[in-house]
């Protein structure tokens, strides 16, 4: 998967808490859930034991991202649209405006708006600047044309959360 070193500080973060704080916390539920006796019918163990494999599956994940990350740079230009930048788009096609922040594919959630730089979309506008049109290639049988608007930078203050699985 494709990361920025911040995408390997973040999750770095996110594994020493899970492996400090939250996994403490699991397993002293797990000791409580285990003293009220006869583990065949109990549902907080049960739980507590689920919520634990849960932490340590994540854990297990999330290392494994690490070793196997191609580390990219946020080396664009100001004006031209790549890691890190809000492009503002038109398209003719549905009369719509619509504006996403490109990000590294750990980070993309379409739904909140970050679209990856290896999206058909992503990879499309990299390297455009305010004022080119572009195809967007979708898969073999469709394509659109989109207007870039507006390229703008945001700054990677680690806000953008990470791809839970």
């Amino acid at each position: 998967m494709k990361m920025t070193e911040k995408d390997i500080l973040k999750i770095r973060e996110e594994i020493s808490y899970r492996k400090g704080d939250l996994r403490t916390e699991l397993l002293d539920h797990l000791k409580t859930a285990r003293a009220q006796g006869d583990l065949s019918e109990n549902f907080e163990y049960t739980m507590a034991k689920r919520a634990n494999n849960q932490n340590n599956s994540r854990i297990n994940y999330l290392e494994k991202l690490i070793r196997t990350a191609e580390i990219i740079k946020e080396d664009t230009e100001e004006d031209v649209a790549g890691l890190n930048r809000r492009v503002t788009i038109y398209i003719p096609e549905d009369d719509e405006e619509e504006t996403y922040k490109l990000v590294s594919t750990i980070r993309g959630d379409s739904l909140q708006g970050r679209i990856t730089m290896d999206s058909p979309l992503g990879r499309t506008l990299k390297g455009h600047r305010a004022g080119d049109t572009v195809t967007v290639r979708v898969d073999d049988s469709y394509s659109y044309e989109a207007v870039i608007r507006k390229v703008e930078s945001v700054e990677d203050d680690l806000s953008d959360g990470i791809r839970k699985f």
